[in-house]
């Protein structure tokens, strides 16, 4: 018998008995037909492709409880279906999230942005910080923005556990000086 002639519920059949070569049959037949079907929903070859991809591990890992063999394609096409419709759903929640920040950005009662007076702030606070000294810097960046511990900041500066805290302390209080100086607090 002609590859083209075995029936897809064959193909099943044999690859839930254990022969691998059934399953390559069915992906030979239907991996193209399936990237077309994503292409149809998400316009891009390679996002396609690997919806198909993703699709073909869900039917590898559930093709053995396909109780009718008969229905392979309509099951099959129905996984492409939605993993092709999860994506656009995901795209489209990104897709809001973005235009609820450029849309709804937040003012206060006066009518000024609130992002315009936060960067404002944060680069204030830069400036303030870029006129300590390098290793309060250093300190500083380490505890704040990359969440280090001071246990860990003395051993990445191969100082001691107290060395950092202390700097740590100083930087915090110059910060505040230079802040009250500028007239940046509130």
């Amino acid at each position: 018998m002609k590859k083209s002639e075995i029936k897809d519920s064959d193909l099943v059949v044999a690859f839930q008995q254990g022969d691998k070569n059934a399953l390559a049959m069915l992906v030979k037949r239907w991996h193209i037909h399936f990237c077309k079907f994503a292409f149809w929903y998400c316009k891009d070859v390679d996002l396609a492709k690997d919806i198909a991809q993703e699709s073909w591990t869900t039917i590898i890992n559930k093709i053995d409880v396909l109780d009718n063999p008969e229905k392979f394609k309509s099951w099959a096409i129905s996984i492409v279906n939605r993993k092709s419709i999860d994506y656009l759903r995901t795209q489209q929640r990104e897709l809001n999230k973005l235009k609820r920040f450029y849309v709804e950005k937040p003012v206060d009662s006066e009518g000024n942005t609130l992002i315009n007076e936060q960067e404002n702030v944060n680069k204030k606070l830069l400036k303030s910080i870029a006129q300590l000294p390098m290793n309060q810097q250093v300190v500083l960046k380490l505890f704040y923005t990359e969440n280090y511990t001071l246990k860990e900041i003395g051993k990445l500066l191969n100082i001691s556990l107290g060395t950092a805290k202390s700097r740590l302390f100083h930087a915090r209080e110059k910060l505040k000086l230079i802040l009250k100086d500028k007239n940046y607090e509130n």
